[in-house]
């Protein structure tokens, strides 16, 4: 029987994903605080026994897929224009939050070393990609502030990952060296983006090259897992290396498989991404509950008193650095106060609001050495991977439970310029595509009755079931042609700026679902 042990687990926290996830759809709750409450109360049925969680694992399983996903859902158009905030958030925010809590924790634990207090700082700064996303994409947030959050969440890992990396070499080694830790950050920062879009590039070429759905959907679920394990293997920013790709990915997609593949692999990665989410926070909540049994209580008292303190910290250094950092540049910047519309206050305060940690913190935290270089324990191991655990629940329940609430009583106005842009797409696809058909219709292989019953098809999108005309294959000919001229234009309004990812993405899953229909799934 233990041979079905690992089947047992695995069916066992399926179903418990599946009703966690029913009971959050009833309850005004997050489901990650459920899941995180769930494994919580796993962890402490007696009699159950939680393994230690290996950090490699939470870095190479989870974070790859979570990562690339999210890059690829990003609209490039809004992550460029707002590269500015996002660049403050996920670069200078984490370094200033890092030294605020190393400067507390110091005065905290007076005998803690300066190395060890930054790799705390480092490691309670960044918040989470997974917490952000599964707590905001399902609320009414305005648009230009989930694009900031969600690019916050795709660079901010990789400026705290680095910064951890060099406090823990020099509390192991006993050597630092500021110059040399800004040139290792911009060289594993851009060797890491290359990697990324290297391995993006590889699998567009590869999709071209196999015609094959399955196959397609293979390469993209390959793809984040060889951009992590080049740039771990090379020593530099696997995070930015999965980030990259997934954006290349994002941009390419759209002309490298068909349509069949594009509606599978979303499919494919729908699931994928929510099964890791709710594994994560389960996870997160079991290991915990595991640290409450093994440790002292003193030891557990002194660690949620210091991470409480931590947390309040890095909460407040964010809602301070977000107006700040918001209002100054347009201050001192004319062209700035010209071009941009002024802040609103709301969204301000929400972006500064909006900082969950999650299992990267917890990742980290774990994988600290347990020995220094000179043989002696790593000093308040146990004690850092509690405040950080504490730190993560802190922001989850408080942040989490009280955004719901805020943005509700916010009542942000409902987004119009998404609205435009796909009026403005449908009507380019739907001219461009008569355009091809009438291109089409002087074809010797055209029958008549076909283009006519197509021309009534673009008004009224009929079904393709309601008419006979002069062959199907002739037909579906003429259509994936339709479809094939639709989506360029589409991909071109995209790439001029004039309508969004999101849009191009929606509108394109229609087509796909319609050259399905219409017998041309393998339109390209």
């Amino acid at each position: 029987m233990q041979h079905f042990t690992p089947v047992i687990v695995a069916v066992f926290f399926a179903a418990l994903v599946v009703a966690l996830t029913a009971v959050a759809r009833r309850l005004p709750i997050p489901s990650p605080i459920l899941q995180v409450v769930a494994g919580l109360g796993i962890a402490l049925v007696p009699g159950i026994a939680i393994p230690e969680l290996e950090p490699n694992v939470v870095f190479f399983v989870f974070l790859p897929p979570i990562l690339w996903a999210a890059a690829y859902f990003t609209p490039l158009r809004e992550f460029k224009a707002n590269i500015r905030p996002i660049g403050s958030l996920a670069v200078a925010l984490v370094l200033v939050t890092s030294a605020a809590v190393a400067l507390v924790a110091r005065m905290l634990v007076p005998g803690m070393p300066w190395a060890v207090a930054i790799a705390l700082g480092a490691i309670v700064s960044p918040p989470d990609a997974v917490a952000a996303a599964a707590i905001v994409s399902r609320l009414p947030v305005p648009r230009r502030v989930t694009v900031i959050l969600e690019g916050e969440s795709l660079v901010n890992d990789a400026s705290a990952l680095i910064l951890y990396r060099t406090a823990v070499a020099a509390a192991v080694t006993g050597a630092f060296s500021w110059g040399e830790s800004i040139v290792r950050f911009f060289i594993d920062a851009g060797v890491g983006t290359l990697i990324g879009l290297l391995v993006g590039w590889l699998i567009v070429r590869a999709s071209r090259w196999t015609k094959d759905a399955l196959a397609e959907t293979l390469l993209t679920l390959t793809g984040p897992y060889l951009a992590w394990t080049v740039a771990e293997s090379l020593h530099v920013s696997a995070v930015l290396a999965c980030v990259a790709g997934g954006l290349f990915l994002g941009q390419q997609l759209s002309t490298a498989v068909s349509p069949m593949s594009r509606l599978q692999t979303r499919t494919v990665w729908d699931l994928v991404v929510f099964l890791l989410n709710a594994v994560i926070f389960l996870v997160l909540g079991a290991e915990f509950g595991a640290m409450l049994r093994t440790v002292s209580h003193e030891t557990l008292g002194f660690a949620l008193r210091t991470g409480l303190i931590v947390g309040v910290v890095a909460i407040v250094v964010r809602l301070l650095w977000v107006p700040i950092w918001t209002v100054l540049p347009r201050e001192l910047n004319r062209r700035a106060r010209r071009e941009q519309p002024p802040p609103r206050g709301k969204s301000v305060f929400l972006i500064g609001w909006t900082s969950m940690r999650g299992i990267v913190s917890l990742a980290s935290a774990l994988s600290l050495p347990r020995l220094l270089g000179n043989g002696e324990p790593f000093p308040y191991r146990t004690e850092i991977v509690l405040i950080a655990m504490c730190v993560i629940l802190m922001t989850l329940v408080v942040q989490g439970l009280t955004l719901a609430p805020i943005i509700r009583a916010f009542h942000f106005p409902a987004e119009q310029t998404q609205l435009e842009e796909e009026a403005l797409a449908r009507r380019e696809a739907l001219r461009r595509g008569a355009e091809a058909l009438e291109d089409m219709s002087r074809e010797p292989w055209v029958d008549r009755r076909d283009v006519d019953w197509l021309r009534t098809e673009l008004r009224d999108r009929a079904r393709l079931s309601e008419h006979h005309g002069g062959g199907p294959a002739a037909r579906r000919r003429l259509r994936a042609g339709m479809i094939r001229a639709e989506r360029r234009i589409l991909i071109r309004l995209r790439n001029e700026g004039a309508i969004s990812d999101e849009v191009l993405r929606e509108l394109e899953q229609e087509l796909d679902l319609e050259a399905i229909r219409a017998g041309a799934g393998d339109t390209r």
